[in-house]
């Protein structure tokens, strides 16, 4: 067995969570003869293939291969950990905005810091059995824990045992980016993947990169009492993101008391009396800031090392990861590959949308017939802020990229009355739809759960529902969802031309 791991701290949640997703007394089991499928990686894309072939009762042979934690960053260091934090920082930015809604906040707002992230401890050991060793092997896949190296194309050896097998799945994910800054590793940092060990609050705390994982981390840690300081290389925050919803979310930061630093690049780091020194340029100017902690939340990096890749004739790159076709297949027909090892949506529902079709492509798809393609699926993604963003589809740049003429559709949140009611009028819902047709193309939002609005638009898209039967669609009054509604009314209200009033008006006559 491979070393054990260890979580800090050391405490009885996490100790629970280690007893499902690294048990320490865990003895691996005797391979197969052969395995029909052999999954390398227990995060949410090799959790969702293993589980999801063992779960048919077919009786098929399934092997897990995990030398971490299972669960994966998720569970361990992603989505579950970070959004118990998050909502923690909700809650301290409602009470000190209480005054708004007619309730006395106290005086002073107190965020115990560490009984924040107790709280998110024991919410992952609580959630941590969905993904574990036991309920794996419950499942009837052998699950075994150590570093898997290929041998060959149908043989992985784990831990001194050889794993033959017909088909394997590559899921091994990404990590997080160390960037080259000088001094950086010497001064010490923090990532998604070490940040929820902290007990104790850094009272200041630098944040480089102002992508979706950054600006979630920088407001919570504002919220939670830390000074933050943000420092991000474009010239707006989320510069993927529509410049709009991605200025808005900016304008809310600012007016939290995040301080931001855009076009701007870290030079070095040193360590000093008063705490650790950035030194940086900002459009040009240098300058530098003193904090106690730095967060780096710059990108992510496949996890490809290590794998043997070689001596399966696998190819992949050390910075696109596995190279894939659209049906998830490796250079070696018979592996495939799914999840953040080999895409460019790095999101947890990515990884499990990835799975089911490997299950389907790698199993049920005999000489290739039936076979479904990654880029058939219609993805939508979220980032936590406070509001929230959320969006799916084209972004109006790539339509026009692909000459389809487009016309956007615009309702602001200040117009629907439930987010005026609830005090949520930062926002709006963007859709964006095919010029003289009905079809929608993509959408934006920005609401304060725009990740639960974004659904709608996105099973529309996903079923070729266009915005006409949108808005044909009873949504319940008085909720945010409305502005969905709003926006197909509008579309429908373009159709109301002179010629159709006119008929109108003579269906009145004869009615």
């Amino acid at each position: 067995m491979p070393g054990n791991p260890t979580l800090l701290p050391p405490d009885s949640y996490n100790q629970a969570l280690l007893s499902q997703v690294h048990p320490p007394d865990w003895t691996n089991p005797q391979p197969a003869d052969c395995y029909d499928l052999l999954v390398i990686g227990a995060g949410t894309a090799g959790l969702v293939t293993a589980a999801g072939t063992a779960g048919l009762g077919l009786g098929l042979k399934v092997a897990l291969v995990e030398r971490y934690l299972m669960g994966g960053d998720c569970l361990n260091v992603g989505c579950v950990p970070s959004k118990c934090i998050v909502r923690s920082s909700r809650i301290a930015a409602e009470m000190r905005h209480a005054g708004a809604y007619g309730v006395m906040p106290p005086a002073s707002v107190e965020v115990d810091f560490a009984a924040v992230m107790e709280r998110m401890r024991r919410l992952r050991a609580e959630i941590s059995p969905a993904d574990s060793a036991p309920r794996l092997q419950a499942l009837g896949v052998d699950v075994f824990f150590g570093e898997g190296q290929f041998v060959d194309a149908h043989t992985l050896k784990v831990e001194g045992q050889s794993l033959h097998f017909k088909k394997a799945v590559i899921a091994t994910g990404a990590r997080a980016a160390h960037p080259d800054i000088p001094g950086l590793q010497a001064v010490g940092f923090l990532t998604n993947e070490t940040v929820f060990s902290l007990t104790e609050r850094p009272p200041r705390l630098a944040v480089i990169g102002g992508g979706p994982i950054g600006c979630e981390m920088a407001q919570t840690f504002q919220r939670l009492g830390c000074q933050v300081i943000l420092l991000h290389r474009s010239h707006h925050l989320l510069n993927r993101e529509d410049a709009e919803a991605a200025e808005m979310i900016q304008r809310v930061f600012v007016r939290e008391g995040v301080q931001l630093v855009l076009k701007a690049s870290v030079a070095r780091v040193e360590r000093s009396p008063q705490g650790k020194v950035l030194h940086f340029t900002s459009d040009g100017q240098p300058g530098q800031v003193v904090v106690d902690e730095i967060l780096v939340g710059a990108g992510r990096v496949p996890n490809v090392e290590r794998l043997n890749l070689e001596a399966a004739g696998i190819a992949y790159d050390s910075r696109q990861g596995v190279q894939v076709n659209d049906f998830l297949q490796t250079s070696v027909p018979h592996i495939f590959a799914c999840g953040d090892v080999c895409m460019d949506w790095k999101f947890t529902h990515a990884a499990d949308a990835a799975a089911r079709l490997v299950v389907k492509n790698a199993l049920f798809a005999p000489l290739g017939l039936g076979r479904s393609r990654l880029s058939r699926l219609t993805m939508p993604w979220t980032t936590y802020t406070d509001p929230e963003l959320a969006h799916v589809g084209l972004y109006e740049q790539e339509a026009q990229q692909r000459g389809i003429k487009t016309h956007t559709i615009r309702i602001d949140l200040a117009k629907v009355d439930r987010a005026i009611v609830d005090g949520e009028t930062d926002g709006f819902v963007k859709v964006l739809h095919k010029a003289g047709s009905d079809k929608i193309l993509g959408a934006t939002i920005v609401a304060r759960h725009a990740g639960d609005l974004i659904s709608e638009v996105t099973l529309a898209i996903a079923n070729n529902i266009g915005l006409s039967k949108l808005s044909g669609v009873i949504h319940p009054y008085p909720t945010q969802a409305e502005a969905i509604k709003k926006a197909a009314d509008a579309y429908r209200r373009t159709l109301l031309t002179p010629r159709s009033q006119k008929i109108l008006k003579l269906l009145t006559w004869f009615s």
